[in-house]
């Protein structure tokens, strides 16, 4: 099946789904659910998603929804430097902490940013080097395998950015007090991307065996983060076992996620796949296309081998219809990303995840 590789790429659907507040959590079609309000996951996704799309447009309604997006974690994070994620559309959130997930997912998104120093204003990169400073005496506690992973993406981007760590004063050029120049702790985050690492990579090894080559009893939601998390670990430490068990982890889930016929298809969310068991078909969700490409775009890198290119080229087409359905996922009226593959079809709703899931797969294909 021929796929179209590039399309009309439409920018303003997650404005239209994203308020002064932040962007909605779901949709009802494509109207915002307010019932629903918002959750930090979904702007800190966003956040990665707008800040890709800005440093093509460099436009003022973009900037805007950076501002937005990180104005929402900031709100979000508690006195002590834990965020929390739900938040009803009163603007009050309806918890103390969000999840573990919520937490890696958050300095995924802050330390991605970072990656931009050129192209955004020192004052929001600022306040992610504030946000991450803040909430960094709680990350080595996480036991989540995926907030792990999360986190260590997040981290390995500050220590691989030149000036990441350091506070930017643009109208001072003589620093005259210690204060006035605030270095985030390089050493202290290489050990917690060292520790976190190696954690994953021992819990890969007690638990791969007899073909099974995972770190856990089944595949469930965002598989990809952990050998994409043990990659961008390996160029930070050096430790060939990490990109070993990343590489071998990497290759046993594509062996799950690619067809016979050519195409990607991801776990199915109603029942995941265990251990000795067959897949569930359904539900295919966007996310997962869009975290499984950008480990493969890692994989190529690292591990040298165009062969994952290939791999990441079809988790994008799977957007564009080389899928189970043989269906496109994107609205071409409005730019907009069904939320899934269903038993039955497609899912007609197109919430927030699902258009920023696709933008993220997008931006990253054609280097926009």
């Amino acid at each position: 099946m021929g796929v179209q590789t590039i399309l009309q790429f439409k920018s303003d659907y997650m404005r239209r789904i994203t308020d002064d507040t932040g962007i909605f959590q779901h949709t009802k079609f494509g109207v915002p659910d307010r019932s629903m309000g918002y959750t930090t996951d979904d702007n800190a996704r966003a956040l990665i998603a707008a800040v890709l799309l800005y440093s093509s447009k460099k436009d003022s309604v973009t900037l805007d929804l950076i501002h937005t997006y990180i104005s929402f974690i900031h709100h979000a994070q508690n006195a002590d430097g834990n965020f929390r994620n739900f938040m009803d559309y009163n603007r009050s959130f309806v918890e103390d902490s969000g999840s573990e997930d919520c937490q890696g997912r958050t300095l995924w998104a802050l330390g991605f940013t970072l990656t931009h120093s050129s192209s955004l204003p020192d004052n929001l990169l600022n306040t992610c080097r504030y946000l991450i400073n803040q909430a960094l005496p709680h990350i080595d506690a996480l036991g989540s395998p995926r907030a792990q992973a999360y986190a260590i993406i997040g981290l390995s981007y500050l220590i691989e950015t030149p000036n990441a760590l350091t506070y930017s004063f643009p109208y001072l050029h003589t620093p005259s007090t210690a204060d006035e120049k605030v270095i985030l702790p390089r050493a202290f985050i290489i050990d917690l991307i060292e520790n976190m690492a190696v954690r994953l990579h021992n819990q890969y090894t007690r638990n791969k065996g007899n073909g099974w080559n995972w770190f856990e009893d089944s595949l469930t939601y965002g598989n990809s983060m952990l050998p994409w998390a043990l990659l961008k670990a390996f160029r930070i430490t050096d430790k060939v076992s990490l990109r070993d068990t990343a590489k071998e982890s990497l290759d046993f889930l594509a062996s799950k996620t690619y067809s016979e016929e050519g195409y990607y298809k991801p776990i199915g969310s109603h029942g995941w796949l265990l251990r000795d068991g067959k897949a569930v078909p359904y539900d295919e969700q966007p996310i997962e296309a869009c975290e499984m490409l950008l480990a493969c775009k890692e994989a190529a890198i690292v591990l040298e081998d165009t062969a994952y290119l290939k791999q990441a080229a079809l988790c994008y087409e799977w957007y564009l219809g080389n899928n189970s359905l043989k269906t496109p996922l994107i609205d071409p009226q409005t730019g907009a990303c069904y939320d899934g593959i269903h038993s039955t079809g497609l899912n007609l709703n197109q919430g927030s995840e699902s258009i920023i899931s696709f933008s993220i797969a997008h931006l990253v294909m054609h280097h926009e």
